[in-house]
């Protein structure tokens, strides 16, 4: 399987930006998705994540109302779109084929691709 992230760069506090994530390799269209990610000297975290057939969305508490995961499965691909964002979002972002649990965050399961690279100066 492969994850291409694209879409990060360099915003001004409170603006937006629109991450894609193109997966191949992989059933998409029966595969749940997620997004994550890392800061400098932190660990990667969960952000979102949207079942199969895109029904159903969660979102950790940290980001709610600022981000939006939707997915296209005509085209492989799922999409992060992240408004009024702010300097502590900055982070590399990645996908991944979660694993969607009942309980607690959804656990990925592919390797991870390159990410993109989000930078949000103040």
């Amino acid at each position: 399987v492969q994850l291409q992230a694209s879409g990060g760069g360099v915003v001004q506090a409170g603006g937006s930006l629109r991450l894609s994530c193109e997966a191949t390799g992989t059933i998409f269209s029966i595969s749940a998705m997620g997004w994550f990610r890392q800061a400098p000297g932190k660990e990667r975290e969960y952000l979102a994540s949207i079942t199969a057939r895109g029904s159903s969305r969660r979102y950790t508490d940290s980001v709610k109302g600022r981000l939006t995961i939707s997915r296209d499965n005509a085209k492989n691909t799922v999409y992060l779109e992240m408004n009024s964002l702010k300097p502590e979002d900055t982070a590399i972002y990645y996908c991944n084929v979660v694993d969607l649990q009942y309980s607690g965050d959804p656990i990925p399961y592919e390797d991870w691709g390159q990410g993109t690279q989000v930078t949000v100066s103040s």
